[in-house]
């Protein structure tokens, strides 16, 4: 008899075990294929006070000082987009995504 229940409970464990990390599976999974949909390649290309950035449509490009106050921000509307800095000169650090360069503008 004792047998039998220590049989029945670890199949009701399995099957418990099993319920449970399905869906836990399909988030990682979602997750996962979330990520590589948003990936993106972003480059950014720094000339004096001109920045060429490319494959950051619709994001946002964020100038931020060395002392982390943010000074400026421009909207990136094409894939390949040239924007002039209006910043004094300077080390500043620039953001687009979780794409980050530090620059001078001499």
């Amino acid at each position: 008899m004792r047998r039998r229940l220590f049989i029945f409970s670890g199949i009701v464990c399995l099957m418990v075990a099993s319920i449970q990390a399905s869906p836990m599976l399909m988030e990682m999974e979602m997750g996962v294929a979330e990520q590589v949909e948003q990936e993106r390649v972003i480059s950014i290309d720094v000339d004096g006070n001109k920045v060429d950035v490319k494959g950051a449509n619709g994001l946002v490009l964020e100038v931020i000082s060395i002392t982390g106050r943010q000074v400026a921000s421009y909207k990136i509307d094409s894939p390949a987009q040239r924007v002039e800095l209006g910043v004094p000169k300077g080390c500043y650090i620039l953001k687009i995504g979780k794409v980050v360069r530090k620059i001078t503008v001499r």
